[in-house]
């Protein structure tokens, strides 16, 4: 055999080998893999009910009952909802009307058995600085006279020097 016709099968080997490597690794993930659905995607697909997953949305306003260490929320889109009992520590950001992601298994009942709870924050975060009135003009980019102009980094630039 020529060293060319080895090569070649070497290199085919290879690829060979290395694409049954890449497809185990994909099959071995994808039961390790947790999906986020929101309640209108839930309630339209068929899932296992001892499947993890994640379900995300609004806590709907009124939902929050307390009974001990048990807690009964419901996570809504405005379009389907889901109800979800936790039993933990909610986070700080929790509470009606606020984002959240909620992590567990889906009950025969439609019921979400929550094993933890994420508090989404809102995506417009603004500096407590900035959101004070009279800074409002230096966030965007506005100067006051004689005053030093804001980088980019939130620092001073020094003022122009004029001789």
């Amino acid at each position: 055999m020529s060293l060319k016709k080895r090569r070649l099968g070497w290199l085919i080997s290879s690829l060979v080998a290395l694409g049954m490597a890449i497809g185990l690794l994909l099959l071995a993930a994808r039961d390790t893999v947790t999906f986020f659905f929101s309640p209108s995607e839930l309630a339209q697909l068929s899932i296992k009910q001892d499947r993890r997953l994640r379900v995300g949305g609004l806590v709907a306003a009124g939902s929050v009952q307390r009974t001990g260490t048990i807690i009964h929320f419901v996570i809504t889109d405005r379009v389907q909802t889901v109800p979800v009992i936790f039993s933990g520590i909610l986070p700080d950001l929790f509470r009606e009307g606020q984002g959240v992601v909620a992590e567990g298994r889906l009950g025969t009942d439609g019921v979400l058995h929550a094993s933890s709870v994420l508090a989404k924050h809102d995506e417009t975060y603004t500096p407590r600085d900035v959101a004070e009135s009279s800074l409002q003009k230096k966030w965007r980019g506005e100067r006051a006279p004689g005053a030093a102009q804001t980088t980019a980094t939130g620092g001073s630039a020094p003022a122009a020097i004029t001789r």
